[in-house]
């Protein structure tokens, strides 16, 4: 007998769609296939608590639940590749799972924290954001399915094609982080606000390439594992005590580097196209 659910396929590899999936293929799922995309949903549950939070006026905990999407929305895609358990329904759980999070929550964040004092001007920069957030979602995936059918450099998937928008986000909540910290931002920083979100919006459907750090952490020296355990453990520990400090300190520290990882891969693609020495 049939469930009153249909059968979840979290990779429909013969497209036969929810409505006709294979008999033979009616089996239980393991928990390593699933537990990506329940990773996701937690992080989609954070940056839907950061909206409620910051409706209450609790911006910092606001902050707080945007910087748990973010850690979980890292999370999920290696776990994935970890378990070996990737899947087209993963997938695209996940990018409509950024859009909200990223996109639409730090919009609606900012626009209760300050921008609503600029009333409809603050409400289109919300909006601005949140669309330049789902344009380079929409265009990510179509690069992602254009280059798993050719063959690119290996140095080039160490980038990114215009800002994350994980980082995009926290670079967005920048202002606010700001103000937590001590820097008196009131009612007279909305215009400036404003535009600095714009920015942001621009950097994130933009063509800049920026450093992704996809080679980071598969080879560890031996050396380096345990400093590195050390320090997971120091910046979570900081991280707990001064949320605000250390999420300001690191997204000026990203926007600082945005320009060498610019550099860089200009560097490297000049030396690409450079001919062969004969």
């Amino acid at each position: 007998m049939s469930g009153p659910f249909q059968p979840l396929e979290p990779d429909d590899k013969d497209g036969l769609g929810p409505n006709l999936v294979d008999p033979v293929r009616k089996r239980p799922i393991s928990l390593r296939a699933i537990l990506p995309n329940m990773v996701t949903l937690l992080a989609l549950c954070a940056g839907l608590t950061s909206i409620r939070l910051a409706m209450e006026g609790r911006f910092e905990f606001a902050i707080f639940a945007m910087v748990i999407a973010a850690v979980l929305d890292g999370l999920d895609g290696r776990v994935a590749r970890l378990l070996k358990s990737s899947s087209k329904l993963g997938a695209e759980l996940d990018s409509l799972t950024d859009f909200v999070n990223f996109g639409v929550a730090p919009g609606m964040i900012l626009y209760l924290w300050l921008l609503n004092d600029l009333r409809s001007l603050g409400w289109i920069a919300a909006l601005i954001f949140a669309i330049c957030m789902a344009l380079r979602l929409a265009r990510f995936n179509v690069a992602n399915a254009a280059r798993s059918k050719r063959k690119t450099d290996e140095w080039q998937d160490n980038y990114f094609t215009g800002v994350p928008a994980p980082a995009g986000a926290m670079c967005a909540l920048l202002p606010l982080s700001l103000q937590h910290v001590g820097v008196p931002i009131d009612t007279n920083w909305a215009i400036p606000v404003m535009i600095y979100v714009l920015f942001i919006g621009f950097l994130v459907v933009s063509t800049v390439p920026t450093f992704s750090g996809k080679k980071l952490g598969k080879h560890i020296p031996r050396d380096f594992a345990l400093p590195l355990m050390v320090g997971l453990v120091l910046w979570a520990a900081l991280l707990a005590s001064y949320p605000f400090t250390v999420v300001t300190i690191m997204t000026l520290i990203y926007l600082g580097l945005l320009p060498f990882g610019v550099r860089s891969f200009r560097k490297k693609l000049a030396a690409e196209q450079q001919p062969p020495a004969s």
